[in-house]
């Protein structure tokens, strides 16, 4: 049973273990539901991994190994999602939104147990979701007469066809984790046990390699994939270009000849 502290002191953590920040949901007592404070914080979050050197790559996860998130916390709906408060909450939740989507690092969302509503959304916000075999997923909106923003929409398609976010949207079914992973949902599926050394492992893959190139990687990737009509071509030739103009590429050359792992310095 949750403690007193539990119930009373939801709050987003965040931590930092060498280059890799994390940033946890932690209201155990509710799934890890966000409380309008927790959405709030998100984006001061990672504007401090994004600001941090040392940061390479961000991992999101909830407290525990039962829940990513539940969503938005429903208790605190009476008050704030109706009228005039339903704007500001909503203000909220597309900040926390526009926050992950719009980091420059790579981020990870480590998915246990239960990922609904809000929390999907969160997690579809990642570049990657590795998530355990037990996983469930859902967006319950229409279940709740809740209309489901359009800018909400966005990260929705870009993992899922069409019809599938249809399927979400419409329905509020609850998918476990085989049919998420098969519509897309979900990146990577493994054991519960194994989860966190996976991510881990991943994590460190990517902090190892040169930051400006990953850096390239993901914002030609999401230029491309957000704007397929009109990218920003110049933008991501000057990104590339930074590449072959850094340090970590001199660094990359020699270690290859030297036959040793490269030290990149993300200059």
């Amino acid at each position: 049973m949750a403690d007193a502290a539990e119930v009373a002191n939801p709050t987003l953590r965040y931590s930092k273990d060498g280059a890799i920040a994390w940033i946890t949901a932690d209201n155990p007592a509710r799934m890890n539901a966000l409380t309008a404070a927790m959405w709030k914080a998100i984006p001061a979050a990672v504007a401090e991994a994004v600001g941090d050197p040392d940061v390479r790559v961000v991992i999101l996860r909830g407290a525990g190994d039962n829940a990513f998130s539940a969503g938005a916390d429903i208790s605190e709906f009476e008050n704030s999602r109706s009228g005039d408060s339903a704007k500001i909450y909503d203000a909220l939740n597309d900040a926390a939104f526009n926050a992950l989507i719009g980091c420059p690092k790579p981020m990870l969302a480590m998915i246990h147990g239960f990922c609904l509503g809000g929390g999907l959304g969160l997690a579809l916000c990642c570049d990657m979701r590795i998530a355990d075999d037990a996983s469930q997923y859902a967006i319950p909106a229409a279940k709740l007469g809740i209309g489901y923003n359009a800018r909400w929409v966005r990260p929705i398609l870009a993992a899922v066809p069409t019809a599938r976010a249809k399927e979400l949207l419409f329905t509020g079914r609850r998918f476990r984790s085989a049919d998420a992973e098969a519509m897309g949902l979900v990146s990577q599926l493994v054991p519960k046990a194994e989860l966190e050394a996976t991510v881990r492992s991943l994590a460190q893959e990517i902090a190892a390699n040169a930051p400006l190139s990953v850096a390239a990687a993901k914002r030609v990737i999401d230029e491309i994939s957000r704007h397929p009509e009109h990218p920003d071509m110049a933008a991501l030739d000057a990104a590339v270009m930074a590449c072959f103009e850094s340090e970590d590429y001199i660094e990359g050359r020699r270690a290859f000849l030297e036959k040793r792992k490269p030290e990149f310095k993300g200059r």
